[in-house]
């Protein structure tokens, strides 16, 4: 494949309205990412290990110059219970968030969704002593 359909250039806004068909090779894990399973028209980060690149300003308009790898830091529950994975890029720390698809690695979702509570910020050691400052009477019961 030539450079000039390596990346194919499109109207701004292209993907806003037509469908991403396009198979992809992860450029984290290797994998080769099918549109197929994705559970929507729009395939943006990997199923496997849900990284994604910086290709977008604004959802679909392929603007952005930065290119860079986007991690999942994140995910989030919105309004109508559908869950979204946050991405920050490499890069450029841009933030993003995508909706998580339907073929996606319930192990990864779940390792980044407990991440916080397996790493808090402050020792765990001292959460009785946390607690006690706060109010409480300090004391962990069943």
């Amino acid at each position: 494949m030539n450079r000039a359909n390596k990346r194919k250039q499109f109207e701004t806004g292209y993907y806003k309205t037509h469908a991403c068909d396009e198979v992809f090779t992860c450029k984290v894990c290797g994998r080769q990412v099918v549109p197929a399973g994705a559970g929507s028209d729009h395939r943006n980060h990997c199923p496997n290990c849900l990284t994604s690149l910086h290709v977008d300003d604004e959802p679909g308009d392929r603007q952005a110059g930065c290119g860079g790898v986007m991690d999942p830091v994140s995910v989030w529950v919105r309004k109508n219970g559908e869950w979204a994975i946050v991405h920050r890029c490499r890069r450029c720390g841009h933030l993003s968030s995508n909706r998580v698809a339907a073929d996606d690695n319930p192990m990864k979702l779940m390792s980044i969704a407990l991440k916080p509570l397996t790493q808090p910020p402050f020792p765990l050691e001292r959460i009785e002593e946390l607690t006690a400052l706060m109010g409480g009477d300090g004391c962990i019961r069943p």
